[in-house]
């Protein structure tokens, strides 16, 4: 059997003490309906929805909801998962490649997938890179993999703004790299900040007042190199002094892969720092919110049933698919141990694990 049973589920609220934002749950899709049109041609094909609804007091809550789940088996016939899915989504960092290291099997196992119908799609909370971009990089590392089937947490910000119809006369203040920049210009939305905000500094004297533009809807945060208090002081300053300012996460990943050597600071850092100076809690539209699940769903017209999502995180990968409604394959290539899965502390159980997704070409083997 590869689903399992439901043996308990609990909601809980968190509060979010913005005052004139929307709250959005991304759990399931209703009624409010996002048709794009932009320059981006990936925005004027899809429509879907989000249940909103508004604050009727100075807080509004987001809804979470979690399930106790039977504990994670070993991978031990690949075909049978493969036959039970049409469309497997594919974390990057940690499960196709390590930094700009490819990770053995990689190839094989996606033209495995590819030459028995599947659909394969690439997911990453890596903000860095636009999905151009990404696709660079895959092209680099040796693989086929086409514009259409990357989506990045960089393209999920600006998405995700396209679909609550943002201002045009709004601007986003970005705390990022050059992904978030080229997917915004790509949606036709003004922004100002990136890596060009990394060289300025802050002369503090008496009576120093910093200015910021009045104009910034929505402050952007995700991975960023060139992190400074600069950034953190005017992020905090449009968050908290312009009404209704959004405050939008791309992701909350603890640490991340730059290298293959080691594990380094991720972009829940820079979250974590706006969010300690503003005490407000962020929109996260990368994983594990289901923003993304969503989008794919209605792109490629695919029954959440029907896909298998393949990651080396338990609270992102993981729970991302858990929440979408689709079947979980973790991998132990990235930074998720077999200890850190077995933990008595760790409540995120995935339907399957295995070492690293080339078992799928050795597991069909043993099975034949």
């Amino acid at each position: 059997m590869l689903g399992r049973a439901v043996t308990a589920s609990l909601s809980i609220s968190a509060i979010s003490p913005n005052p004139l934002s929307k709250s959005f749950f991304f759990g399931r899709v209703t009624n409010a309906q996002l048709s794009s049109s932009s320059t981006n041609p990936f925005l004027t094909s899809s429509t879907f929805s989000w249940n909103i609804r508004r604050s009727s007091s100075k807080s509004s809550r987001m809804k979470k909801s979690f399930t106790t789940r039977a504990s994670a088996q070993p991978l031990t016939n690949a075909d049978e998962l493969i036959d039970s899915v049409e469309t497997f989504i594919f974390d990057c960092d940690g499960v196709i490649w390590k930094g700009d290291k490819l990770i053995d099997g990689v190839p094989e196992t996606l033209d495995l997938l590819r030459s028995k119908g599947k659909r394969l799609v690439f997911v990453t909370n890596n903000s860095t890179k636009s999905r151009k971009q990404y696709g660079k990089k895959f092209e680099t590392l040796g693989l086929s993999v086409s514009e259409e089937e990357i989506f990045a947490s960089s393209f999920a910000a600006a998405a995700y703004l396209k679909s609550i119809n943002f201002p045009k006369d709004k601007k986003v203040y970005v705390i990022g790299e050059d992904g978030i920049l080229k997917e915004l210009e790509l949606a036709g939305i003004q922004y100002l900040g990136g890596p060009t905000d990394g060289d300025k500094k802050i002369e503090l004297k008496p009576g120093f007042l910093m200015e910021h533009d009045k104009d910034v809807g929505a402050v952007v945060v995700g991975f960023d190199r060139y992190f400074n208090y600069y950034k953190i002081q005017y992020g905090t300053l449009c968050i908290r002094e312009n009404p209704g300012c959004l405050f939008i996460a791309t992701n909350r990943d603890a640490v991340t892969h730059l290298t293959d050597a080691q594990e380094w600071a991720g972009g829940g850092s820079m979250v974590g720092a706006l969010g300690g100076s503003t005490q407000r809690e962020p929109l996260v539209v990368g994983k594990p919110s289901t923003f993304m699940m969503d989008y794919l769903a209605n792109e490629f017209g695919i029954q959440k049933s029907q896909i298998c999502m393949v990651g080396d995180r338990l609270d992102t990968d993981i729970l991302f698919g858990q929440n979408g409604g689709c079947k979980t394959l973790l991998v132990l290539s990235g930074v998720t141990s077999l200890s850190m899965l077995q933990s008595p502390n760790n409540s995120i159980q995935p339907d399957f694990y295995t070492n690293k997704i080339s078992d799928f070409l050795s597991l069909k083997a043993t099975t034949v």
